[in-house]
């Protein structure tokens, strides 16, 4: 099973950002989780920076970030496709693929939050996250 998401990035608004939405798309706040909460030894203000976050409204789901603390957004760069899978042969076939004339910006690795995940930019400029939480033993 695939679910396709759009991931947006912001550069230190990600809070204001989400609120707005949440009005506008009359949504509901379902994640929220800053760097300080994964444990990153940055400042007081780089911890409350937003890591993720998740907003629903209706059949609406759309995925936020602050994105790593020295990260600039700007049109082109900051709204990403994020692909989540229930089966790693599949996202590793989708992974190859897609990086394929591109570039592959964090290869897929075991994460901290118990999936694996990589990201890329395919040959047509495009961003992408492909996700599979792993089954549990």
């Amino acid at each position: 099973m695939k679910t396709l998401t759009p991931y947006l990035l912001f550069a230190g608004n990600c809070r204001e950002a989400i609120n707005y939405y949440r009005e506008v798309l009359n949504g509901e706040i379902t994640q929220i989780q800053t760097f300080g909460e994964i444990g990153y030894k940055g400042s007081d203000q780089e911890k409350q920076r937003i890591v993720h976050a998740e907003l629903k409204a209706e059949s609406i789901l759309i995925m936020l970030s602050d994105g790593m603390v020295d990260f600039q957004s700007q049109p082109g760069n900051n709204v990403v496709l994020s692909i989540d899978l229930t089966d790693e042969n599949e996202q590793a076939r989708i992974f190859a693929a897609l990086s394929q004339g591109g570039k592959v910006t964090m290869p897929l690795e075991v994460t901290f939050w118990g999936a694996k995940y990589g990201q890329l930019t395919d040959r047509f400029g495009i961003d992408w996250m492909l996700n599979c939480y792993l089954k549990k033993a």
